[in-house]
């Protein structure tokens, strides 16, 4: 999926739209995607000024935009103000580096199972094939 495609599948916005591209979708199983980390990014003035660092919770919730859409394209529905996905857990969040401008994130997600409306995912990101941050993501279907 290229960025318009992704834009159609999530109702992020700039500056909160953190997937650049769709790698892989495979509906009801798994997703790689990916998100070019550059200098522009609006919170690296203050995270931190002499030093970089994408703030994990924004890794997170790249992971759980890139589960959002693996959930979307499941489920096969497009947000449209009537159906929406929402965060509603994190657990088992690790962070084994700093992401840094430059970087490229690879985000995965793995559909583990979905019981009354909660979907969780186990997710991965990496930079150059070395493991950056991990987490189990819940996502609720809402209106």
């Amino acid at each position: 999926m290229d960025i318009q495609e992704v834009m159609r599948r999530l109702p992020h916005r700039y500056p909160f739209l953190l997937v650049d591209r769709v790698l892989e979708c495979r509906p009801g199983v798994s997703i790689r995607a990916l998100k070019n980390v550059t200098f522009n990014e609006p919170f690296f003035t203050g995270h931190f000024p002499n030093r970089p660092v994408f703030p994990g919770v924004i890794i997170l919730e790249a992971l759980a935009q890139a589960a959002g859409i693996l959930g979307f394209v499941t489920a096969g529905i497009y947000p449209d103000g009537q159906s929406q996905l929402y965060f509603v857990g994190v657990d088992k969040s690790r962070f084994r580096r700093p992401v840094v401008p430059g970087d490229s994130l690879i985000l995965q997600a793995k559909l583990e199972r979905s019981l009354r409306g909660i979907w969780k995912f186990s997710t991965i990101a990496d930079v150059d094939g070395e493991e950056v941050a991990s987490a189990e993501i819940m996502i609720a279907l809402g209106s």
